[in-house]
């Protein structure tokens, strides 16, 4: 029997993607909420914090439906930037991005508001820029929280299945990832197959816990 690796390497490459344009994402916002004085950072962290209690399935319908070329979002990404996004690698990324941004999120903000305020006000003193400050201060002392948060939405992305399915159906070599690849072959009955897709799935998915929770361990012990 000779097993189809695509669907792993798919999966590794958009989890990859996914985490790096989330860290890039996620920081700003992060940063934000964990300094924000509004009225409205309620409403913000109740939209981001969405995905950990929505369904995949519905977010993924109503992503499907945004991104269909027939509605207005879909249309205008299609006729302005040629920018296919169902049934696609793009739209996996996306989908992705929007169902872990609080598994990014959430552990940087719980890291930038743990940090003393006095710490932000020496370097300002020492005649540090925010981004200085940000870049050579905050972001080294919740290296914690980042290594959460990347391995999180790393894990997390592996391990989706209903979004991916809505949005990218099952496109060997394009849109089939390992939770679909799963699927597909339980369908077809080769269970032997898709025991050995779960498998790697799960060994994968514990080598990164038992990872991030190690290197925490001696990240703490650091600080």
């Amino acid at each position: 029997m000779a097993l189809d690796w695509q669907p792993i390497w798919l999966t590794l490459q958009l989890a990859t993607v996914t985490t790096a344009l989330l860290l890039i994402i996620g920081i700003p916002v992060a940063l934000w909420l964990a300094n924000a004085t509004s009225r409205f950072k309620p409403v913000v962290e109740a939209i981001i914090s969405l995905p950990l209690v929505l369904p995949p399935s519905v977010l993924g319908f109503y992503l499907l439906l945004a991104f269909s070329p027939s509605r207005a979002l879909g249309k205008f990404l299609s006729e302005n930037f040629d920018l296919q996004l169902v049934f696609s690698f793009a739209g996996l990324v996306v989908g992705s991005i929007i169902y872990s941004l609080p598994f990014m999120v959430q552990p940087v903000q719980a890291g930038l508001e743990a940090i003393p305020s006095s710490l932000k006000e020496a370097s300002y003193t020492l005649g540090k820029s925010k981004l200085e400050t940000l870049l050579k201060v905050i972001l080294p002392n919740i290296k914690p929280s980042l290594l959460t948060g990347m391995v999180l939405s790393f894990a997390h992305t592996i391990g989706e299945f209903g979004l991916v399915l809505m949005i990218g159906g099952n496109i060997p070599d394009q849109t089939r990832v390992v939770s679909i690849a799963i699927y597909h072959e339980v369908e077809t009955l080769d269970y032997a197959s898709a025991h050995i897709y779960s498998f790697i799935l799960l060994i994968l998915a514990f080598s990164i816990l038992l990872s991030v929770y190690l290197l925490n361990k001696r990240l703490v012990k650091a600080f």
